[in-house]
């Protein structure tokens, strides 16, 4: 009888072990660090920024107008290219993926450093121009880091990849606002933004022990103005002539439209609210990290049960829905228990998206531009909102209210869940998918 409990015990234990060793394979890992170092100076030109200019009084106008600091993300696409076939002198021997990972993030440490020093209330314009080149170098490191990630995990690996890189993501995003936040308080914003720099030493070091990826394919050589043309507009036209191309791409395009309205705004809604940084700092930071753990967990079981098409429908109407939780913190006011069910709302289904919809953008990418095909694809997944954001969002917010808002992003959300259930429909899901030697997604 023992010896029956035994092995039921050693079965249990078994089947628990093949089900996290997926996870602690060095592909999964290394996606995970280099998450944490692509999450931090989105996080220092983002919330924390708004947080900082909306503390030192900056008007509503001009804290939003930072988000278009963001572009540098949207445009990505237009030097990827140059990322993708460039050989960087000295350096390069390295490897191409390498080289440029360690250049950049030597440049975006010094770039932090001067946003730190930098003060809103004695130069304004300086402290734009820094957020300007984080936002550059930060959107050139994603580059890398995308590029790096999609080559060094096999098609198998793509769903846990996206996992964990979105974990790491939120680790170094959440863990470089909370430590801003705390060492601001007691130190001032300059020391708080020069400690941050720590979160860039993660990328580093995957470069430094796992290496060049194998499965980078080497841009085939051409000469001349035939080179030119190729290296920069081949990787757009290979997506462009796969079938209904043109309804991805505006499927991309709209389908976190009122998701980043929403989000690059909420700072400005805790601020009017008199939420204190302490209360950010655990609530948004702290309880929102948390949550959003859990959705990316959960969006691994829902990829994994439920298949690329179906996951992604589902995580496009909960991150859709939970904007109007915020419609709804508007109204309660001043409220710990209300803003916690928002924000872990939010970040809930963001986790879930973040796993689905990343594995769907990572499949739609040909491994021979992969680079500049995921940087014109992430790039056109927040550039409608962000743009929004930095043009109307204050003004919309002074003239219609915080609940009129939040609301209308959440009707902005869902044209989006539509369309990607048409392309479910008609097929085109499945036929705008990358044809890479045969790998499956």
């Amino acid at each position: 009888m023992s010896l029956i409990k035994n092995r039921q015990k050693e079965n249990r234990l078994a089947r628990v072990f093949s089900g996290i060793s997926p996870y602690l394979e060095s592909a999964p890992l290394a996606a995970f660090f280099l998450g944490i170092s692509s999450g931090f100076p989105f996080a220092l030109i983002g919330a924390t920024l708004t947080t900082r200019l909306a503390q030192d009084g900056i008007s509503k106008g001009a804290v939003t107008a930072f988000a278009l600091t963001f572009l540098a993300y949207n445009f990505k696409f237009l030097w990827a290219p140059f990322v993708d076939n460039f050989k960087l002198p000295f350096i390069g021997l390295y490897g191409q993926r390498r080289s440029w990972l360690w250049a950049i993030s030597f440049l975006l440490i010094l770039a932090v450093i001067f946003l730190g020093v930098v003060d809103p209330n004695q130069a304004l314009s300086m402290v734009a121009v820094a957020a300007i080149i984080v936002g550059i170098l930060g959107a050139t490191l994603d580059i890398i880091i995308d590029a790096y990630r999609i080559e060094l995990l096999e098609p198998n690996q793509l769903g846990i990849g996206s996992g964990m890189s979105q974990y790491g993501w939120r680790i170094g995003a959440a863990s470089t606002g909370a430590l801003v936040l705390i060492l601001a308080g007691n130190y001032g914003w300059s020391i708080a933004y020069i400690s941050s720099v720590i979160f860039a030493i993660p990328a580093i070091l995957v470069g430094l022990f796992l290496g060049e990826p194998k499965r980078h394919i080497e841009p085939v050589k051409s000469k001349g103005l035939f080179k030119i043309i190729s290296d920069y507009f081949g990787p757009l036209f290979e997506f462009i002539r796969r079938e209904g191309a043109w309804l991805v791409l505006f499927f991309v395009l709209i389908h976190k439209m009122g998701d980043t309205l929403a989000n690059l705004t909420l700072r400005l809604l805790f601020n009017d609210l008199g939420f204190s940084n302490e209360e950010i700092a655990l609530y948004d930071v702290g309880f929102g990290f948390i949550a959003f753990l859990i959705g990316i967990f959960l969006g691994g079981i829902l990829y994994a049960r439920m298949g690329l098409k179906s996951s992604v429908l589902i995580s496009l109407i909960l991150m859709a829905v939970s904007n109007f939780s915020f419609a709804a913190l508007a109204l309660a006011g001043h409220s710990n228990v209300g803003m916690g069910a928002a924000v872990c709302f939010e970040n809930l289904a963001s986790g879930i998206g973040g796993v689905t919809v990343v594995a769907y953008l990572s499949a739609l990418c040909n491994l021979r531009f992969t680079a500049t095909q995921y940087a014109l694809l992430s790039a056109l997944a927040s550039i409608a909102g962000r743009f929004l954001t930095g043009t109307t969002a204050g003004g919309l917010i002074e003239s219609m209210g915080y609940f009129n808002f939040y609301l209308l992003t959440t009707l902005l959300a869902f044209p989006g869940v539509f369309l990607f259930w048409y392309m479910i429909r008609s097929g085109l899901a499945d036929l705008s998918l990358a044809n890479q030697s045969d790998e499956k997604f």
